[in-house]
C-alpha cells in the first residue's frame, strides 16, 4: 500500500510504569512516585510529578531522593504492566485489526479503514484516549500521519495527553523547524557529524543529495536520506497478544549477506550489547536467550536457551547467543540477518550483585551505560566490534539504541562515520 494513501497512528503512554502504579494505589495520585527494581537498581519511570524536580530515567533512588526528598518510592510489577498493556491492546483492537506494538508503552495503530468516518482519524483516536482514560484509567498522547516515522514523531510534539495530527502539507515546515538529533535513532555522534557537513534540520538532510550523505556514511546515506524526507514504506505489523512484552530483543538485516563467522559473531555481540542496554534502562533482567538466523534465500530458524539465573549485560548475553549460533555450524548459506532476544523477563532487583566480583561487574556495567547515554550508544564497545564496524554494520556512537520491532522503522542501526 503507497504510503500517501495510509493513515497511521502512534501511541504513546504517559510515564507508563508509574501511571499505572497510580492508577492501582489512590494514596500515589497527584505525587511523585519514581518505579524500581529492589535493592541495587535505578529509576525506569518517574512520574510527571518528580520529573518536575528534575527526576530522569537511569538516575539511582538515592539521587531521585536529593532533588526530592518526599518522592515515593515504588518496587516496579512486570506482570501488572504486561496485564495492563494487554488491556490496553484489546480496546486499540476494538478500533483496528492492525495493531503493532513498539514496545511496552508504545503501539502503531494502522486506521486507514476508518479515517474517512465523519469526524475523520481525529475522532476515532479521540475515542480510543477516551476509553484508555476511563477503562484503564492512565493518559496518552497521540501522533497521526501517513507513516510510522511521522506518527511517532507527531505523538512526541505534544505530552502528556496530547494529540498531534500531521498532514502532508505539515510535514515541510515541521521537518525545516526541527533539529536532526530529534529523529528516531540518531545520536549526539551522528548529529555532530551530520552538522560537521553542514546539516542541522531534519529538512536540510532530506534535501542533501544522496552521493554526497553516503560519501560520508556509506550506505547508511540512503536510509539518513529517507528519514529527512519522512518517508517510510514499513507496513503495521500485527502484534499477538502472547508477543507483548515478553521479551527485550534487536534483529537486523546486513547489508551484505555472509558466511564470515569472525563478522557474524562480532554482529551478535553488537546485538547483545544492545539488547542488554535497553534492558538495563527499563530496569529487567531475563533468563531464556533466543537467536534468530535467516539465510539468504530467506529461510529462518531460530532456537533458544534457558538459564537458571537471571541475566542483564551484554557479555552474558552474548555468552548465551554464542553457543547457540555455534549450533548452526558450519553455515551452508550465507546470513541475511540474526536477531537475539531475552525472554522470561522479571524487574531487576538486584540479585547479581551478591559476591564481589558482580559487584564489580555491576559498577563497571554503570559506568559504561552512563558514558555511552551521554555521549552516544557505542562510544565505549568491546574490542571485538571493530570487525563489525569494518564491516559496516557497527551503527555510529550517537546511534541511539532502538527497541525491539520486526518493521524497517527505526531499527538500532545506523551509519558508521567515515573521517
Amino acid at each position: 500500500m503507497s504510503t500517501d494513501n495510509r493513515t497511521v497512528l502512534h501511541i504513546d503512554m504517559n510515564a507508563y510504569f508509574a501511571s499505572v502504579e497510580q492508577q492501582a494505589n489512590p494514596a500515589l495520585r497527584g505525587k511523585p512516585v519514581i518505579v524500581c527494581g529492589e535493592g541495587r537498581t535505578v529509576v525506569t519511570t518517574a512520574s510527571y510529578e518528580a520529573r518536575r524536580y528534575g527526576i530522569k530515567t537511569g538516575m539511582t533512588p538515592r539521587e531521585a531522593g536529593r532533588l526530592c526528598p518526599d518522592v515515593i518510592n515504588v518496587a516496579g510489577d512486570m506482570e501488572k504492566y504486561v496485564d495492563t498493556t494487554r488491556r490496553i491492546r484489546s480496546i486499540l483492537m476494538e478500533f483496528s485489526d492492525r495493531v503493532e506494538f513498539f514496545s511496552i508503552d508504545e503501539a502503531f495503530v494502522d486506521i486507514t479503514a476508518s479515517a474517512g468516518a465523519p469526524g475523520g482519524p481525529a475522532k476515532v483516536v479521540g475515542s480510543m484516549k477516551k476509553r484508555i482514560r476511563e477503562d484503564i484509567g492512565i493518559t496518552c498522547s497521540a501522533g497521526i500521519a501517513s507513516n510510522k516515522f511521522l506518527a511517532k514523531l507527531a505523538s512526541g510534539m505534544k505530552k502528556p495527553d496530547g494529540l498531534v495530527i500531521l498532514n502532508k502539507e505539515d510535514i515541510s515546515p515541521v521537518m525545516e523547524g526541527l533539529d536532526v538529533g530529534e529523529l528516531c535513532g540518531v545520536g549526539r555522534k551522528l548529529t555532530k557529524a551530520l552538522n560537521s557537513v553542514g546539516i542541522r534540520t531534519a529538512k536540510e538532510l532530506g534535501d542533501a543529495p544522496t552521493g554526497m550523505l553516503t560519501k560520508h556514511f556509506g550506505f547508511w546515506g540512503h536510509v539518513l536520506k529517507r528519514m529527512g524526507m519522512g518517508e517510510d514504506n514499513s507496513p503495521v505489523s500485527m502484534s499477538y497478544d502472547d508477543d507483548i512484552v515478553k521479551s527485550v530483543g534487536h534483529s537486523y538485516t546486513l547489508p551484505v549477506n555472509t558466511s564470515d563467522v569472525d563478522v557474524l559473531k562480532s554482529f551478535l555481540l553488537m546485538l547483545s550489547e544492545k539488547v542488554g542496554f535497553r534492558m538495563r534502562r527499563y530496569g529487567m533482567m531475563g533468563r531464556t536467550v533466543s537467536l534468530v538466523v535467516r539465510y539468504r534465500d530467506f529461510r529462518t530458524f531460530s532456537r533458544q536457551f534457558s538459564l537458571k539465573h537471571y541475566i542483564s549485560t551484554g557479555t552474558e548475553i552474548y555468552g548465551v547467543a554464542g553457543r547457540i549460533f555455534s549450533k548452526f555450524l558450519p553455515l551452508h548459506k550465507p546470513v541475511r540477518l540474526l536477531g537475539v532476544s531475552v525472554s522470561n523477563l522479571i524487574v531487576d532487583g538486584g540479585q547479581g550483585v551478591l559476591l564481589d566480583s558482580y559487584r564489580s561487574r555491576e559498577a563497571i556495567t554503570r559506568a559504561v551505560d552512563s558514558i555511552n547515554a551521554k555521549y552516544g550508544n557505542f562510544t565505549v564497545k568491546p574490542a571485538s566490534l571493530i570487525i563489525a564496524e569494518r564491516f559496516g554494520i557497527l551503527p555510529a556512537p550517537g546511534i541511539s539504541p532502538g527497541r525491539h520491532v520486526k518493521s524497517g522503522f527505526c531499527r538500532p542501526r545506523g551509519p558508521v562515520v567515515k573521517k
